[in-house]
């Protein structure tokens, strides 16, 4: 699943092609996604110039004038470039045509659990998008907010960290890296943990999603950025997907969990 530096590399990679660009037209193969797609995507977006594009938690808004496209990549969705003649393949469902412009942005998206939104005025004020917490690249999200938010909470550090209205774009494999860095046990009650250990996992989570955006994500399976570059974050990986392998630390196979249906690998020596 395209997590927040995956997000990022799509949004850095298509947005100096289309800003200042006009949409001349959008082509909808497919309607249906996570949620159809608004009549007013059809209707507001072509004529309308491309005035910046920004990113939200997992959410990349499309200015316009008249509004704002919203593009969820959900679990497996892409946008890349493609010349306007490439036939489209089965699970292509979105074409983004831009005038005097030789590529056309397409979506693509094989399990349909992403999404093409529609916002008027103020995007952040979108339902979707209202509650979400600070982002974690922010100054805003830092030891005391974070502390104050695990006063009294008893749910496991690593769902506490992965729930968006805390903290956006920690999705499961930075979490993992984040804690490991830390020094954190997964498991741990987030509100038994004190300011200083927050602290640290503040800096962690930080230092793990800027390296993993500079260098274009983590490629699991599908992901591939808006300029059809993977991401190599994956090859950096200390603990995801290497259960009961050696630690890089100390040498003791890492342990495999499951929390919340997700995958959670840790080493049971090196996190308390």
């Amino acid at each position: 699943m395209p997590e927040l530096p995956e997000v990022e590399t799509t949004k850095n990679g298509i947005a100096p092609h289309i800003v200042q660009q006009t949409v001349a037209r959008i082509e909808i193969r497919q309607p249906k996604l996570r949620w159809p797609i608004p009549d007013e995507v059809v209707r507001k977006l072509p004529g309308q110039k491309v005035e910046s594009v920004t990113r939200r938690g997992k959410y990349i808004g499309v200015h316009t004038q008249a509004g704002t496209l919203i593009i969820h990549l959900g679990m497996s969705g892409s946008l890349y470039f493609v010349d306007p003649d490439t036939p489209p393949m089965f699970h292509d469902h979105v074409d983004l045509h831009f005038a005097g412009y030789d590529k056309v942005l397409r979506y693509t998206d094989p399990r349909r659990f992403g999404a093409m939104l529609w916002q008027e005025g103020d995007w952040q004020t979108h339902d979707l998008i209202a509650h979400l917490g600070p982002e974690p690249l922010t100054e805003a999200f830092n030891a005391a907010y974070l502390h104050a938010k695990a006063k009294g909470r008893k749910q496991a550090i690593k769902q506490f960290i992965m729930d968006s209205k805390v903290v956006v774009g920690v999705g499961n494999i930075y979490a993992n890296e984040a804690l490991f860095m830390a020094g954190i046990r997964p498991t741990r009650a987030a509100g038994n943990i004190s300011q200083a250990r927050l602290a640290l996992l503040v800096d962690c989570i930080k230092q793990v999603l800027v390296a993993a955006i500079e260098q274009g994500g983590t490629t699991l399976r599908d992901f591939i950025s808006g300029e059809g570059k993977p991401g190599y974050f994956k090859q950096e990986l200390k603990v995801y997907g290497r259960a009961e392998q050696p630690c890089r630390v100390c040498a003791k196979p890492l342990t495999e969990i499951r929390q919340g249906q997700r995958s959670t690998v840790y080493c049971a020596h090196c996190q308390k």
